[in-house]
């Protein structure tokens, strides 16, 4: 990874939209440094865990830290149960009138 020559001190003063467009380039550059740090630090603390986890009884599953997060519409779905269960008329009608089979001879 690259060395970055400017500390933290070079978006430090810039609050909000009206800052001059020069600081706020800065301001992106800096984001864009520290995700690249977070990035190869998660990278090698999963590396380490893996290692340390090789052989042994337990595996190692996941690293520490924030969960992935569940897509919303997951929660308001029906669960397999509950998406067969047919109402009254629902079920008189498939008895009634079942589905035909047909099958063409050869």
């Amino acid at each position: 990874m690259p060395q970055r020559s400017h500390g933290w001190s070079c978006g430090a003063k810039v609050t909000g939209t009206g800052g001059a467009a020069s600081k706020l380039s800065k301001i992106r550059v800096v984001r864009e440094s520290i995700a690249c740090v977070l990035t190869v630090i998660n990278q090698t603390g999963k590396e380490n865990l893996r290692k340390f986890y090789k052989g042994k009884k337990y595996k190692f599953y996941k690293a520490p830290g924030p969960a992935a997060q569940e897509d919303p519409c997951r929660g308001r779905q029906l669960n397999k149960q509950k998406e067969s269960l047919q109402i009254k008329k629902q079920r008189r009608k498939g008895r009634l009138h079942p589905l035909c089979k047909f099958a063409a001879k050869a």
